[in-house]
């Protein structure tokens, strides 16, 4: 589904990459999405733990799983199931991910926690008509959470455009890398007591620049507008930053690092 932007100024991701869609949709204030205690922690070291599982390594997992749990639910979905099958399932898959160390069959050669969820889901599911009443639920300690509501207000938009489920997973990937981003870029104006600022400059983070709407927020804020643009220049900056960090702690290498952000880029230009 092609959403016309006619009248619209036209989408630009930080990195100078035009979008032919609108993604406006991903709030800047999400206060229900927590940012993972484990920073240091990334993908390649939880699963070079897999062999010998500590609670750092499982937590740090569980926080990877609950930033990303959208697009599982949505290929889920997209597989035909209703909305509660989809969403217990999708509780089920990551228990199960959590419990039995399924970090152990990841294929070492994509080492893309992305490419690691997506073959993770498709296996679970080949074999859910064998097993749908095999688990008890209550064993693992470390829960993934997940709001049904949230899930259908993403799933939904996805599922018009009669995408496959490969492609509303990948898309949806996205999206969730940018909304984690997009939450720790404001948790970081927030701690500099500078929330109401990343509030008025959020508007232009993923905006052309427009000359009018730059000097009406620059006339609101008592800034000259060459000051706003240099402002919001230097929040771009470190979204850049924190979303290159984020991709980064996802994958084994630089290289898969600037894969993967040219995969998001071309995701979103679809």
């Amino acid at each position: 589904m092609k959403i016309s932007l006619k009248g619209k100024a036209r989408q630009i991701m930080p990195f100078g990459r035009p979008l032919p869609v609108v993604i406006d949709c991903i709030p800047h204030n999400m206060s229900s999405v927590a940012t993972s205690g484990f920073h240091t922690t990334s993908w390649t070291l939880v699963r070079t733990a897999a062999a010998h599982p500590t609670v750092d390594s499982r937590q740090a997992l569980a926080a990877l799983c609950q930033a990303y749990w959208h697009p599982v639910y949505a290929f889920i979905r997209r597989n035909g199931y209703d909305r509660d099958r989809s969403q217990d399932l999708s509780q089920e898959f990551f228990t199960r991910l959590l419990e039995k160390n399924y970090l152990l069959d990841a294929n070492r050669e994509r080492g893309r926690f992305r490419s690691f969820l997506l073959t993770a889901v498709k296996h679970f599911l080949a074999n859910e008509w064998d097993r749908a009443h095999a688990l008890k639920r209550g064993g693992c300690q470390i829960q993934v959470s997940m709001d049904l509501i949230e899930a259908e207000k993403w799933y939904a938009p996805a599922a018009v455009e009669k995408s496959t489920p490969e492609s509303i997973f990948e898309r949806r990937w996205a999206l969730s890398v940018l909304e984690h981003v997009t939450v720790k870029l404001r948790s970081e104006f927030t701690a500099m007591g500078k929330a109401e600022e990343f509030d008025r400059f959020f508007i232009f983070l993923n905006r052309e620049p427009d000359t009018e709407r730059y000097n009406e927020v620059a006339g609101q804020m008592g800034l000259s507008a060459g000051a706003l643009r240099m402002a919001v220049h230097r929040m771009r900056k470190k979204y850049r930053k924190l979303l290159r960090a984020e991709i980064a702690a996802t994958v084994s290498t630089s290289e898969e690092t600037d894969e993967e952000i040219r995969f998001l880029l071309a995701t979103l230009s679809d």
